[in-house]
């Protein structure tokens, strides 16, 4: 799910990058979708979605994760039509949990959707680690 931040950001790039196309290409659109957008704090269910330019090969992806969706595919309807919005297409990769603790600067990925399968918990803590570069982010297969 997007948060406040998250929407105001989307939209805001949407006018700048998408609506006036002299800014740039959709590639320069795609490479302004923030890489991850999480819950500053808790343990929560998120998705790793493969993010695509319509009619186009540039493609990225990216984390999304909060607390208050109750199933992984809660977050995928909310982020998918804000994604499509910007002239993307998305394609859920897979899920799981996170744990953010941001006193103690830890993050910890683990679990799997029954949705969607399991995430690839590798590619999600590096996108991760982009953004919390002073944490320590660490991924098991572990289901709790």
């Amino acid at each position: 799910m997007l948060s406040v931040l998250g929407r105001s950001l989307i939209s805001r790039r949407l006018t700048d990058s998408v609506g006036s196309r002299s800014v740039g290409t959709m590639a320069e659109a795609l490479a302004k979708i923030p890489d991850v957008e999480i819950d500053p704090e808790g343990t929560f269910k998120y998705i790793l979605l493969r993010v695509k330019v319509k009619d186009g090969d540039a493609q990225k992806d990216v984390v999304r994760g909060t607390k208050s969706a109750e199933y992984h595919n809660h977050i995928f309807e909310k982020v998918s039509p804000a994604l499509e919005a910007l002239g993307m297409e998305c394609k859920c990769l897979g899920g799981g949990k996170i744990e953010h603790n941001n006193k103690d600067k830890k993050i910890r990925v683990f679990g799997e959707s029954t949705a969607f399968g399991k995430a690839d918990h590798s590619v999600s803590v590096e996108k991760l680690k982009t953004v919390f570069g002073d944490y320590e982010v660490t991924w098991s297969d572990d289901k709790k």
